[in-house]
Parts: structure tokens; C-alpha cells; sequence
């Protein structure tokens, strides 16, 4: 299917010579829909809405907000990569919705995101904050791992979906720790922090604008950051290594792409307003009170940033055996 939509592609773009830049420079005239692969209320959702609402302000068209969840992410990512290359779908991606859209776009070879996504940038990549309902009898990672070895496959964490960063990282967090514990995926990370807060799941590694306000209220408990160093919005939090479980490292990104073959025009635009709402106060103060700190890259940088971060997560999915929803439906 990519093949012929390129194929046709090429052909219009011999036929009408101006017409990509011209486009982008009326780019855009209409509105653009955004594909959040995951349920409302989960950290994907949240940056989303914040970067559409800005762009919506600063460009006066509507940006609507398309929730898609399934298959850990993979459904609407598909879907935004099969979308018309021509800036008005867009796709807020994460790195879980990437890992389970991969095994089924490129099924026979190494991921390269290039051949099905136009990288526009990073919008955050914080690390994951490991907490807990405040009933469980572990304060820190060397109780938890304790707890964890004295009854395995009874503690629980939830997670955005099999095969997203949240499921990732407790995998992580299992396997280096010599630990087995009952995995738990929801349709987005929303739906996992609800749980969580009726005691229906023990922890998860959620990003931490989706808990933030919780273990201010005291309503959950932090037990350490996935980061290799202390997050600054959370400084007395110690990371996962110091606390327990030296070297373990796991941060998530979150970012906004275009489906492949989008203008070049229309791909920087996207990430030089993307930049510049990043670097407003009121959005520099509201990220950071959710815990997430602008990452901004180059839509070349944004590109190799995710094929790293893909090929990393993937080697751990081969090694513990993870089979990846993404891979189904093709």
C-alpha cells in the first residue's frame, strides 16, 4: 500500500512542480484533526490537548482531538500513518504507541519511522514515576523487590497497554530486579490510574502528568522516578538505580509526527510552531506542574530519537518473550 502511495505521490508531484510549497504556504486553511492513540486521560492525551488547544490559538483552525485506543497504541497510529500526507492528521505518539505499531508496519525488518511517519519533534521526555496505592506495604524499590520475591506473580501493575512504555518499563523493572509480578493493561493510561486509585491494580510506572495532582493529595505514593538521574519536578523522589536497583533507566517520550511523505514545508512549520508554544511561560508552568520538561528537537533529530528509542524496547520484547498487539490486524 506505501509503496503505490508513493508511487502516486511522485507522479502528482512531477505533474504540478509548485504545488507542495504553495500548499504550505496556506498551511493550514482548515482543520486538522490529531490522533491521541490511547483514552483521554492518559499522558498522550493531556500534552496532545495542550499542543492542539495552541496551535489552534496561534493559527485560528480548529484542532480537534481524535482519541483512537486499542492494541496499546497501535490501532491509531496505524491509522494516522494510512492518513492523507498532507498536514491535517496528525498523530500525538508516545513511545509504547510506536513499539506497537512497528511489529505490524514493518514485519519483516528493522523499524525505520521514516518509511511510514514524518517526524515533526519531541514535545517531552520525562522519565516515569513508579507509584503505588498508599495501601501497599512498600516504601521504596528495595522493599517493593523484597515484597515482590516473597510473593510472585501477586503484585500487580497496570499499564497503558501491552507493549507501551508503562509495560515496558515494569518489564524492565521485573527482569533486572529477578522479579515476577501480574501485568495488568488497560486501554490507555487513564483508565489504569483510576484502578490504581480504587486499589484494583498495587502500582504502575506512569508518567507523571497523570499523577501528579494524585500523590500530592495524597492519594498515591511515589516510590522513585524511572530516570537516570532525579527528576527537577520531583527532586526528593530518588530514581529506581539509587534506591534498589542500580542501572535500571527508562524514560518515555511523547511527540507529534505527520503520516510519511507530508511536505518537508509543512513538517518544519509544524515543529517550529510546536517549538515556540513549548517556550511560552504559561506552557513552559502548566507542563511543569505535570511533571514534563520540552524536549525539543529537529524533525531529523525527532527521527533518529525514535528509532533508537524503538530498537532498545524491542530488543527487550525479543529477550522476555512479549508478544505485541500491534503485530495483529495488520
Amino acid at each position: 500500500m506505501f509503496k503505490s502511495r508513493s508511487l502516486r505521490l511522485g507522479v502528482l508531484l512531477l505533474l504540478c512542480g509548485g504545488v507542495w510549497p504553495a500548499a504550505a504556504a496556506d498551511y493550514p486553511s482548515r482543520a486538522i484533526r490529531m490522533v491521541v492513540p490511547f483514552a483521554p486521560g492518559g499522558g498522550t492525551d493531556v500534552l496532545g490537548r495542550i499542543i492542539g488547544q495552541r496551535l489552534s490559538e496561534q493559527w485560528g483552525q480548529p484542532v480537534i482531538v481524535e482519541n483512537q485506543p486499542g492494541a496499546s497504541g497501535g490501532i491509531g497510529t496505524r491509522a494516522a500513518a494510512k492518513a492523507e500526507p498532507d498536514g491535517y492528521t496528525l498523530l500525538m505518539a508516545s513511545t509504547g504507541a510506536l513499539m506497537a505499531a512497528s511489529a505490524a508496519l514493518s514485519p519483516e525488518g528493522e523499524f525505520d519511522v521514516n518509511k511510514f511517519f514524518a517526524p515533526s519533534t519531541v514535545v517531552a521526555a520525562p522519565p516515569y514515576l513508579l507509584v503505588a496505592n498508599p495501601q501497599l506495604e512498600a516504601n521504596n524499590v528495595a522493599e517493593l523487590i523484597a515484597l515482590a520475591r516473597t510473593k510472585p506473580k501477586a503484585l500487580s501493575f497496570g499499564s497503558s497497554g501491552i507493549g507501551a512504555a508503562s509495560h515496558l518499563s515494569g518489564a524492565l523493572f521485573e527482569k533486572e530486579a529477578k522479579v515476577e509480578m501480574l501485568h495488568v493493561p488497560y486501554k490507555g493510561t487513564g483508565p489504569a490510574v483510576t484502578d490504581l486509585l480504587g486499589g484494583r491494580i498495587d502500582m504502575m510506572f506512569s508518567p507523571s502528568t497523570t499523577v501528579q495532582a494524585f500523590i500530592e493529595a495524597g492519594k498515591l505514593k511515589a516510590i522513585a522516578t524511572t530516570g537516570a538521574k532525579r527528576s527537577k519536578f520531583s527532586p526528593n523522589v530518588p530514581t529506581v538505580a539509587e534506591s534498589g536497583l542500580p542501572g535500571y533507566s527508562s524514560v518515555g517520550w511523547f511527540g507529534l509526527l505527520a503520516p510519511a511523505h507530508t511536505p518537508k514545508e509543512i513538517v518544519d512549520k509544524l515543529n517550529s510552531a510546536v517549538v515556540a508554544i513549548m517556550a511560552m511561560p504559561d506552557v513552559v508552568e502548566h507542563m511543569a506542574k505535570l511533571g514534563a520538561e520540552p524536549e525539543p528537537q529537529t524533525p531529523e533529530q525527532f527521527g533518529r530519537y525514535i528509532n533508537a528509542d524503538v530498537a532498545k524496547w524491542a530488543a527487550l520484547v525479543k529477550e522476555q518473550g512479549i508478544t505485541i498487539p500491534g503485530a495483529v490486524g495488520k
